[in-house]
């Protein structure tokens, strides 16, 4: 704690306030409403989360949205074996490493995750209505500070 600068006292902490707890809240209170969006769709915010990923070509197993979304393998498991059983994707071998299980949208897959894009940016437009162009923009650069930070310092203190 010597070499990093103290911006938060312990002395008057309170939970309600904290960054991490209105983080924690906004992340739920957005998940709550998509969540409502995807309910005549039959999935979850988290299961939208693996389509819309997949959907983008970034990722293909389920190791990878696993830590890209921090969610435990038991649990990415059990959605995936969800969404397989409804139909909306489809576990097959790598071809040249059959170690791997790669993970592909099918049609219905494809067609939700062109879908979801549109519904995600409803709920964030309703819910950040009462933003400025310019906050919306200061928000995302500053997550996006916090989060490259956190990546560059666990990265830092996993080679110390």
């Amino acid at each position: 704690m010597d070499l990093i600068r103290k911006i938060f006292s312990d002395e008057n902490y309170a939970v309600e306030h904290g960054v991490g707890y209105l983080l924690s809240r906004a992340k739920t209170r957005l998940a709550r409403a998509i969540d409502l969006e995807l309910l005549p769709h039959g999935i979850t915010h988290a299961q939208g989360s693996i389509l819309l990923m997949l959907a983008s070509g970034k990722y293909t197993t389920a190791a990878e949205l696993a830590r890209e979304l921090y969610i435990d393998s038991a649990s990415m498991t059990r959605m995936v074996d969800r969404l397989e059983k409804r139909g909306l994707l489809t576990r097959s071998p790598r071809v040249g490493d059959r170690r791997v299980i790669d993970l592909c949208l099918s049609a219905e897959g494809q067609h939700l995750g062109g879908l979801l894009p549109k519904l995600y940016s409803g709920v964030l437009n309703r819910s950040f209505a009462a933003f400025s162009g310019e906050e919306i923009d200061q928000l995302r650069r500053l997550l996006h500070k916090l989060v490259d930070g956190a990546a560059s310092s666990s990265n830092q203190s996993d080679h110390h």
